[in-house]
């Protein structure tokens, strides 16, 4: 197991690759080309550049998240073949570069749905919050104006002004596209790409949705263990793969993350690992990465992880914003790093037991 850390790049994230080599045991970075627009083509100088300024910072690139899939593909447009060679370009340049993790996701127009940014929590941090009665209030036209007002200045990924600005037209393009047509146009995208993952070894792993559930209708089609089989049998390719996110999976109480990680051994390349709070089902908020702070038996599921063999990366996922940190939401330097020692404390102490059994 590698633990690294998400990082936005030094024009969109207030940590710095500096803090981030302080964190013990951190030496990968999780990273994008945040300023690109889904569908274009990643340049090649401009991944050399990024790598460069994380090698130089002594950390390395492990993985790329995201590499975002441009509308026209998932809804299977007429000019899908075109952004399908676009990516096909973008994955060969990463390739050439050695890197050989892209984490990705097939969630029409939102690419996960909160509905409050920065709720406070009783130990005065603030987290990231659901509850399904607010998204019924909130009309999904002005969803992202309730949440922009608590970025702390900072685009959200996935939100950003340009794609929220059209939220109209993206529901009039996806009201057609129903689970079985989202999902078709999935394995069509993963069979065109298979062959360039295959030259250079890259590992695409698809993220779950989040919620693990239908938001104003829109179709969802990887919240759940069966439709994860589904999408692995459909491209059984070990190169199609999936990035177990315990926080998306399991924002729905029906999922057993233990199960699902023995389920599809073998196939998880990327691990985001968190812990929710439930006030309810369909009301939850993020919280410290600790067992005690929230619902998730954190040691099952890392133990879960290493027994089924994985060796991939792992971050820490969503953190608190604690001790008067402003970062962009979820996305602070203290809480995640405290969140990526308490996962390698689990790790070791799992790894010892097994060894001196």
């Amino acid at each position: 197991m590698e633990m690294t850390f998400r990082w936005f790049g030094s024009k969109f994230d207030s940590v710095t690759l500096q803090q981030i080599r302080q964190i013990p045991g951190v030496k990968g970075i999780i990273t994008t080309l945040y300023d690109t627009t889904p569908g274009e083509v990643w340049k090649a100088e401009e991944i050399k550049a990024l790598k460069k300024e994380v090698e130089d910072a002594g950390l390395k690139i492990s993985g790329i998240e995201s590499v975002n899939v441009c509308d026209a593909i998932k809804i299977g447009a007429s000019d899908r073949d075109q952004y399908i060679d676009n990516y096909i370009q973008t994955l060969t340049n990463l390739g050439e570069e050695g890197i050989h993790t892209v984490c990705y996701n097939f969630m029409p127009v939102f690419d996960w749905t909160r509905t409050e940014l920065a709720r406070v929590r009783e130990d005065g941090s603030t987290v990231m919050a659901y509850t399904q009665e607010a998204v019924d209030r909130i009309n999904p036209n002005d969803i992202f104006n309730s949440l922009n007002k608590e970025c702390n200045g900072y685009v959200l990924p996935g939100w950003e002004p340009d794609r929220m600005a059209q939220v109209k037209e993206l529901f009039e393009l996806y009201k057609d596209v129903d689970a079985d047509r989202l999902f078709d146009n999935l394995v069509y995208f993963l069979k065109a790409i298979m062959p360039v993952c295959d030259k250079y070894d890259i590992n695409m792993a698809i993220h779950p949705d989040d919620p693990a559930w239908s938001v104003y209708g829109l179709s969802r089609i990887i919240t759940n263990k069966e439709q994860i089989l589904k999408m692995l049998k459909a491209v059984d390719n070990v190169h199609n793969g999936v990035t177990l996110c315990t926080g998306s999976y399991g924002t729905n109480l029906d999922n057993d993350i233990v199960d699902t990680i023995h389920a599809i051994k073998g196939r998880i390349h990327f691990a985001h690992v968190r812990n929710l709070k439930f006030i309810s089902p369909t009301n939850f908020e993020e919280s410290a990465h600790l067992s005690s702070d929230g619902d998730f038996d954190m040691y099952a599921i890392m133990k879960a992880l290493y027994d089924s063999g994985f060796d991939g990366i792992m971050r820490p996922d969503h953190g608190r914003m604690i001790w008067g940190e402003k970062a962009m939401p979820g996305y602070g330097l203290y809480d995640r790093a405290l969140g990526a020692v308490y996962l390698q404390g689990l790790w070791e102490a799992i790894d010892k037991n097994a060894k001196n059994a």
